[in-house]
C-alpha cells in the first residue's frame, strides 16, 4: 500500500429523498491520473466533495497517505492543509479583486514591516499567467474577465501551493478554447511526472482517453467498476454508465427552413462586436462558433436587452424593434439559455417549481394572483417534459447535479413557449445521456417551427447541429456556413477562420 495516496472505503451519502452515493470504495495510486466518469446524478460531485472535506459522508472513511502516515476525517481547511485541491466545475474565485489578489487569497506576501508585498504578489502572479499562457494583466478584476479566462485563473490559481499531493479537477475543460486545453493537458502531466494525483472530471471522453491513466465509473451513485484507459473504448464506457449503447448523439432530424424570426443588421457595441449581421428561421438552427473573446455571448446579451447596443437594428418578423430589457425580450417571445447557469439561469435556494415558472408567472396570474394549481401543473408538465431527474418538484434546486440543474433552466425558458430560443453553451457539464436529451429537445423545437440560435465552444457540437454556422473572432463575423458547405467542412477550416486576428 506504500504507492497507495487515496483510500476511498464504503462511502455513502444521503440527502433527503436522494442517494446520492451507496457504498462506494476504490483507491488510486501516487502519481495516478484517475479518470471518474458518469452520468449527472451518478455521484462524481458528491464524492470529491466528501474527498474535499466540503461534505461529511454518512458512512465510510476517506484517507490520505501523508507522507508516510495515514490521516482521516479531515475538513475543507485540514484537506487543503494536507496539499488535496479541487478545481470545481463552477468558477469559484473572487470576483471583485485582481487575479493576483485570487491567487494569494488567505496567504499573501508580507514585507519585512508586516505590509502586503504587492511587487512580490504580482512578480509571482505574472509567473503563472507566463507559464499557463494567459494574455492577462495580474491586477485585471476578475469581474471584468471573460468567463473562461475566469475558469483558466481558477485553474491556474492551484499551482500557487507548493506542497501538492491531490489535485481534483472537475470539468476543467467546458469553457476553454482549444489552446487552452492543451495548456491544461501539459500542467496535468507536469503534476502527473512530480508523483502528484489526479481525479479527472469530465464529459468529454476522448479527453479522458488522451490524459487518463485509469477509469473510475459510477452509475446512479454506486460504484460500477476502475479499468486502465487502455483497455476500455468511449462505446463501452458509455454502455457502462448509461446501461445502453450509445447512438451519434448529434443526429437529430433537420427541417426545412420557414420564414424569418429574426435579423439583426449592422449590430454592434463599442467594445465586444462591430457589424453583426445574421437572421434566423422557423425550424432553423443557426450555430455560432468563436474562441475566447470572439463577442458570441455579448452579441447575445446585447440581444436579449441584458447589455447595450450602440449601432444596429434588430427585426422580428420584419419589423423593427427595440428591447430595451430581457422583460421585454421575453414578452416578445425571446428565451436565453446563459452560459452561466448558477448565476444568471438559476434561484439556487428555491424550489424547482418556483424556478420553472419564474419568467411566466404573469400567465398564471390574475389581478396580481398566483394560480397555485396551475403552478404546480406546469412545473409538473415540464420537468418530465424534460425528464429532470428528481423525487419531487419541491426538491431544492441547490440539490440537483449540473444536468439537472441545466435542465431546470431549459424547463423555466419552455414554460413560456418563446418562438427563438437562445442556447449558449447548453451541455456545460452535461453528461452523454442528458447531451443526447438536450439535442432531441432542440430538435422538438425546430420541428414546431421554433428558431435556435447556438453558441457552442465545443466544434463537434456546434457543427453536429447547426443548420448554418457562423464564425467569429476579436468581434467579428469571419465565415458563414450554409448548409451545403457544412457537409465537407472540417474542425481545422473552422479554428483557422476563428482564429483571424484584425
Amino acid at each position: 500500500m506504500d504507492n497507495t495516496l487515496l483510500k476511498i472505503e464504503h462511502i455513502s451519502k444521503f440527502y433527503p429523498g436522494v442517494t446520492a452515493l451507496n457504498d462506494v470504495s476504490f483507491t488510486i495510486d501516487k502519481g495516478e491520473v484517475r479518470a471518474l466518469v458518469g452520468e449527472n446524478g451518478a455521484g462524481k460531485s458528491t464524492l470529491i466533495k466528501c474527498i474535499m472535506g466540503v461534505e461529511k459522508p454518512n458512512n465510510g472513511t476517506i484517507s490520505l497517505n501523508y507522507n508516510g502516515n495515514w490521516v482521516s476525517g479531515m475538513d475543507a481547511l485540514q484537506t487543503q492543509a494536507h496539499g488535496m485541491f479541487a478545481n470545481y466545475q463552477h468558477v469559484n474565485i473572487a470576483p471583485d479583486l485582481s487575479i493576483a489578489e485570487n491567487y494569494f487569497l488567505g496567504k499573501v506576501p508580507k514585507t519585512k514591516f508586516g505590509t502586503v508585498d504587492w511587487k512580490k504578489m504580482n512578480e509571482e502572479s505574472q509567473v503563472i499567467i507566463d507559464k499557463f499562457k494567459m494574455d492577462v494583466n495580474p491586477l485585471a478584476k476578475i469581474k471584468d474577465l471573460p468567463i473562461a479566462m475566469q475558469a483558466m485563473v481558477t485553474i491556474s490559481k492551484i499551482s500557487v501551493n507548493k506542497d501538492i499531493k491531490l489535485v481534483i479537477f472537475d470539468e476543467p475543460t467546458a469553457l476553454l478554447e482549444n489552446e487552452k486545453v492543451e495548456t491544461l493537458f501539459h500542467y496535468i502531466q507536469e503534476l502527473k511526472q512530480q508523483g502528484v494525483s489526479v481525479i479527472y472530471i469530465s464529459h468529454r471522453l476522448e479527453e479522458i482517453m488522451d490524459i487518463c491513466d485509469t477509469v473510475t465509473i459510477l452509475k446512479d451513485g454506486t460504484y460500477v467498476d476502475t479499468k486502465p484507459v487502455s483497455e476500455v473504448t468511449k462505446e463501452s464506457l458509455v454502455s457502462m454508465m448509461v446501461g445502453r449503447e450509445m447512438s451519434d448523439i448529434y443526429d437529430i432530424r433537420h427541417f426545412e427552413p420557414g420564414e424569418e424570426l429574426l435579423r439583426v443588421e449592422n449590430f454592434g457595441d463599442d467594445h465586444h462586436f462591430r457589424n453583426i449581421n445574421f437572421s434566423v428561421h422557423k425550424g432553423e438552427i443557426l450555430g455560432f462558433f468563436g474562441l475566447v473573446g470572439a463577442g458570441r455571448s455579448e452579441i447575445m446579451r446585447a440581444l436579449y436587452g441584458v447589455e447595450r447596443h450602440t449601432t444596429g437594428a434588430v427585426y422580428l418578423k420584419g419589423k423593427e424593434t427595440r428591447i430595451r430589457n430581457p422583460q421585454e425580450a421575453l414578452e416578445l417571445g425571446i428565451g436565453f439559455l446563459t452560459e452561466d447557469r448558477r448565476a444568471d439561469g438559476l434561484a439556487l435556494p428555491l424550489e424547482i417549481k418556483t424556478n420553472v415558472n419564474m419568467n411566466s408567472y404573469d400567465m398564471i396570474s390574475k389581478s396580481g394572483i398566483i394560480n397555485l394549481k396551475r403552478e404546480e401543473e406546469r412545473a409538473e408538465e415540464f420537468s418530465k417534459k424534460i425528464n429532470v431527474k428528481t423525487p419531487s418538484i419541491h426538491q431544492l434546486v441547490s440539490n440537483l447535479s449540473g444536468g439537472n440543474q441545466q435542465k431546470v433552466v431549459i424547463a423555466k425558458l419552455l414554460c413560456r413557449d418563446p418562438e427563438i430560443l437562445i442556447f449558449d453553451e447548453p451541455t456545460v457539464g452535461v453528461d452523454v445521456g442528458a447531451k443526447e436529451e438536450i439535442f432531441k429537445l432542440i430538435e422538438r423545437m425546430t420541428e414546431q417551427g421554433k428558431g435556435v440560435l447556438l453558441i457552442s465552444s465545443y466544434l463537434p457540437e456546434v457543427m453536429g447541429l447547426s443548420d448554418r454556422l457562423i464564425v467569429m473572432s476579436q468581434g467579428n463575423i469571419t465565415a458563414v456556413y450554409d448548409k451545403e458547405q457544412m457537409k465537407n467542412l472540417t474542425e481545422e477550416e473552422v479554428l483557422m477562420e476563428a482564429s483571424i486576428e484584425e
